[in-house]
């Protein structure tokens, strides 16, 4: 299914605060409509990891700034590509703006 400008990233629930997002992904065309809805959760972090991870955590910072005139756009992303999942996993989990909060994994 496709929306005017990118396919439809369709998820039932809001997201978790912070979210931990294998790569690589299915289609890269999905990360638009993933970033949209991960604004509109409030998520205060994206952890990407596994192999091409530093192009996709690229590829979503464009996305969330666009055309740089909506200052309210703010999405915290990093890399991980040679770090173990568990020490990613852990990052996210003591991330301190939410502490307390679940992690969540996504396979896009």
């Amino acid at each position: 299914m496709e929306s005017g400008l990118w396919p439809v990233y369709r998820c039932l629930m809001p997201f978790a605060r912070k979210i931990i997002l294998h790569v690589p992904v299915s289609d890269e065309a999905l990360l638009d409509g993933f970033v949209e809805q991960c604004l509109i959760d409030d998520v205060s972090l994206v952890a990407v990891v596994g192999p091409g991870c530093e192009k996709i955590e690229e590829i979503i910072d464009e996305i969330v700034v666009g055309e740089g005139n909506d200052q309210n756009r703010f999405l915290c992303t990093t890399s991980h590509p040679n770090d173990p999942f568990d020490d990613v996993l852990n990052m996210a989990e003591t991330w301190e703006f939410e502490r307390g909060d679940p992690v969540q994994q996504v396979r896009l």
